[in-house]
């Protein structure tokens, strides 16, 4: 604790080597935002060797929000060094022992971003005390640092200054110690800290160049094609868990056996990353991704239009029919076959004639009226009218779901963290394009685009909707109103 601006911290010898580290920030992206102060404890041989603090000036102002969190203003850090003028003896305390931090993510990503602006790269294996947290109190919900200060009954004078919260990460892992034991906790910072290993042929330093943002991730083996496409709303972390040893499957062990290269398209959010990664496993069929790689022949029931289309029922598959005539459109089947027996149990249920339906050939009474299981169109006692008004009656739960809008739509996304913006176009249930600016903006909007109906696109894009995203109607708006780009 902070007694007196004197730090009086716990035993600490039990500890394995780590540097516990906190920093504050002019806000959350450390794309647009800088550090303000850092704040660490270094642990090495059960001993603490290094107690480091410095308030630093982040060469722009700091929000009023910020300063009312953390008590740093503009006047405290106006003469405090750069990043840069500190980097070096940062770099000493921070190197060879893992980084602990509180959303450690949070920490190493600033950090990383501040040490690439003086043309440096940061390396680091990382632990998360959160996820420490969760792990050793799975019971509780709350593993933020003010849920663990009332759980643990912790209390500070600083909190939301670094080296308050550096000492209210290292108070707490001395509770977790005294509730727990040494050796559990022990075990838990090892399996947490410890880094990947990564596969024979796979660059060193290339999980540190993936981003933690939205996007799809590729692994190459021998050949110029992919045997594995995966997506994740945080890539770097994602790619990492393949390479840990301890594998939940046989299949992702195979795939860190054989991955001899990785590249990576980040995308704006985790739709364009579900796009992605669907469309280039139907191009590129890698072998690790069967079931998305089927080219599936799925056959829909179609109603006719009309009475006179006999017979009232056919069967068309997903590149047979124009995905802008649902109306008349029911069910998805895997084969024709398993679209016709639904079709049998319908008839059955519903006494509806099969010869009709295109279940039964010949001419006259079907044989089910003979069985007295159709109502009896076929034989004149029933009107086709009412007859075909009790099929849609019949089919109406297998309906499929029409385009609820005028035209094309575009679901907007927007990753806070690099600022990347895209539009994902959409009209009758099937995928357009993706666009990046204005530009491809203007000639989505004016292009002509072959519709391709894809189920695992109409699934995706019927769970979105639910959901309330930022829809672009596009006939809304002229061309050079249309609001999409810019945060």
């Amino acid at each position: 604790m902070l007694l007196n601006n004197r730090i009086v911290l716990p035993d600490l010898a039990w500890l394995p080597d780590m540097v516990v580290l906190d920093i504050e920030t002019t806000g959350g992206s450390h794309l647009y935002d800088r550090i303000t102060e850092i704040a660490l404890v270094r642990i090495q041989n059960g001993e603490i060797v290094d107690i480091w603090q410095s308030l630093i000036n982040p060469g722009k102002p700091i929000p009023i929000t910020i300063t009312y969190l953390t008590g740093i203003t503009d006047e405290m850090v106006k003469d405090a060094p750069t990043f840069e003028d500190i980097a070096p003896a940062l770099y000493q305390y921070l190197e060879g022992v893992p980084l602990a931090a509180h959303n450690v993510r949070f920490d190493y990503g600033f950090l990383k971003a501040e040490y690439q602006r003086i043309n440096a790269t940061l390396m680091l294996k990382t632990l998360c005390t959160v996820k420490l947290s969760r792990r050793l109190f799975p019971e509780h919900r709350g593993h933020g640092l003010d849920a663990i200060m009332r759980r643990h009954g912790l209390t500070t004078n600083a909190r939301h200054r670094a080296m308050g919260d550096v000492i209210l990460v290292l108070e707490y892992l001395e509770k977790a110690r005294l509730a727990l034991g040494s050796l559990k906790v022990i075990e838990e910072i090892n399996h947490q800290s410890k880094g990947p290993s990564l596969p024979i042929g796979i660059e060193k330093g290339i999980l540190d160049k993936i981003p933690d943002s939205p996007g799809v991730y590729l692994f190459f083996g021998e050949t110029d094609l992919p045997i594995y496409i995966g997506k994740s709303i945080k890539l770097r972390s994602r790619v990492m868990n393949h390479f840990n040893s301890d594998h939940t499957s046989s299949k992702e062990m195979k795939i860190a056996q054989e991955v001899k290269h990785t590249e990576w398209i980040e995308t704006a959010g985790e739709l364009g990353a579900l796009l992605l990664e669907s469309r280039l496993i139907k191009e590129r069929q890698p072998v690790y991704n069967r079931m998305l790689r089927r080219n599936r022949q799925l056959q829909f029931i179609r109603l006719a239009e009309t009475l006179n289309q006999t017979p009232w029922i056919s069967y068309v598959s997903a590149d047979e029919f124009d995905p802008g005539n649902f109306d008349l459109l029911y069910g998805m089947f895997k084969s024709k076959k398993a679209a016709a027996e639904t079709m049998r149990q319908i008839a059955i249920e519903h006494r509806l004639c099969p010869r009709l339906l295109g279940l039964e050939s010949g001419k006259g009474a079907c044989f089910a009226f003979q069985l007295k299981k159709c109502s009896g169109v076929c034989a004149g006692k029933e009107s086709p009218e009412i007859h075909y008004l009790r099929l849609k009656q019949a089919l109406i739960g297998m309906r499929l779901e029409s385009w609820p809008y005028q035209g094309r739509i575009g679901i907007r996304e927007v990753d806070k963290i690099s600022g990347k913006t895209q539009i994902q176009v959409f009209e009758q249930w099937c995928h357009l394009t993706t666009v990046e600016d204005e530009i491809q903006m203007n000639e989505a909007r004016q292009c002509r685009f072959e519709l391709t109906f894809d189920l695992d696109i109409y699934k995706l894009l019927k769970k979105r909707l639910k959901q309330a995203p930022e829809i672009i109607n596009f006939m809304q708006y002229p061309a050079s109103e249309i609001p999409c780009f810019g945060l």
